[in-house]
């Protein structure tokens, strides 16, 4: 079935159910072409991205799905329909609305082009869900509720990361490779405690810098999902406002220590307070950048910048976090060729945004196997270092046959003739 027949039935469904609950609807829907018109207003859209995630989340646990407890946020989601619907502008006044207090309506077409472009999954999740419901008949399970989230789920452990359930669910709906059931794992709060062990660093657990990020991250190759939250101050009003946002990168592989760009894929977020993914360009693969500075080498007539960067060019990336993890620099999309056009923060303009850097989180996508493979590499690196460490004294000699020796004595006695055995 096309993705516009699929989100066609979504709007459907939703309009059908607003009717039994006595709920008004600005949904119609055309008698002769049954398509979607009207508008939705942004208490529909949030209704709307629940029950689509209620649905993505019984299609993936399953049975498990059936105990009560909390709906993950999807302000971020509703904020970008906003947006790219006209409705809202892209500016500083998005920190602080409340979605669900604004009175403002996207048109169903409008809302149609958003899902196409921004989380083209988000189609197929009426029919996963009904196969799974075929699925669970035909075996004798009823499934006959959904609710919306899990009974050993607690918000706390939701919220104690950057990555939260409705922001993983935002971004597995961009994707359509395996990394989307990587990520679906994050997604749904019954599925959260089995993947704490993709956690491959927080700055606010394992320490900030790029030493602490790499000791953490050095081993693993796999899919990559790296997560910042800064703060950057507005100086242009009379009252400075801080301004929180969060902005992710998706890579295709883990990082090397590099003095150049590498990658073959990627892709980059703004995750909060507006979502948009930003695709590769094809024009350029400066993915990634990862540049370590080896404390064996004491000068280098060339130095590269020291730190993570994504897109652009050497000296100008799109993304680049200092060495400290205490200041990251987002520029304008004109100094990239990697990845397309668009903003990842709110009012941001041609020149560069320096913010400070509240939190990098990094997580690892490439299932039980990267893991284990990093596990194999940091326990050789740590028998290497331990064999490095050990001195075997045999190897020095004998104390009074040694020239060190020797110069100690002439050096206390300088006139003292120290004759040779023969």
């Amino acid at each position: 079935m096309p993705a516009s027949s699929s989100l066609n039935l979504i709007f459907k469904l939703y309009h059908e159910l607003c009717d039994r609950a006595q709920i008004p609807c600005q949904l119609e829907f055309d008698s002769e072409s049954d398509k979607a018109g009207g508008e939705l207003r942004s208490s529909d859209l949030t209704a709307l991205f629940e029950i689509c995630w209620a649905m993505e989340r019984y299609w993936r646990v399953g049975s498990r799905s059936e105990a009560a407890g909390a709906v993950p946020d999807f302000k971020h989601l509703v904020m970008s329909v906003l947006v790219d619907g006209g409705e809202v502008e892209d500016d500083e006044r998005i920190w602080g609305c409340e979605v669900l207090g604004m009175d403002r309506s996207v048109s169903a077409q409008k809302v149609q082009l958003w899902v196409m472009s921004r989380a083209p999954e988000l189609t197929g999740c009426l029919s996963r869900f009904v196969r799974e419901k075929v699925k669970a008949c035909a075996a004798g399970s009823s499934g006959d509720s959904i609710s919306s989230a899990g009974d050993n789920y607690s918000s706390d452990v939701e919220n104690a990361f950057l990555l939260t359930c409705g922001q993983a669910w935002a971004i597995s709906l961009t994707l359509r490779n395996t990394l989307r059931e990587e990520l679906s794992g994050v997604s749904f709060p019954e599925l959260v405690n089995e993947s704490l062990d993709n956690i491959l660093y927080r700055s606010s657990v394992h320490g900030k810098g790029l030493n602490r990020f790499w000791s953490n991250v050095e081993g693993y190759h796999g899919p990559v999902l790296v997560l910042v939250s800064a703060s950057s101050v507005d100086t242009s009003q009379s009252d400075s406002i801080i301004k929180r946002w969060v902005i992710g990168v998706l890579t295709g592989q883990g990082f090397e220590n590099r003095e150049t760009f590498y990658g073959n894929s990627g892709h980059l977020y703004a995750i909060n307070p507006v979502f948009r993914v930003i695709s590769p360009s094809g024009k350029e693969k400066n993915f990634m950048y990862s540049h370590l500075h080896l404390s064996g080498r004491v000068y280098e007539p060339n130095p590269k910048p020291i730190g993570l960067g994504f897109g652009g060019t050497l000296g100008s990336e799109r993304i680049f976090v200092d060495e400290d993890f205490a200041k990251v620099t987002v520029r304008h999309h004109a100094v990239d060729k990697t990845f397309q056009n668009g903003s990842l923060i709110p009012n941001q303009g041609f020149l560069p945004v320096e913010a400070s850097v509240l939190e990098v989180e990094v997580w690892g996508f490439g299932g039980k196997a990267a893991r284990q493979q990093q596990d194999s590499y940091k326990k050789r690196e740590t028998l290497f270092t331990e064999q490095r460490r050990k001195v075997d004294l045999k190897t020095f000699g004998n104390w009074e046959d040694s020239p060190e020796k020797m110069m100690m004595d002439m050096t206390s006695d300088p006139n003292r003739v120290q004759r040779e055995d023969r």
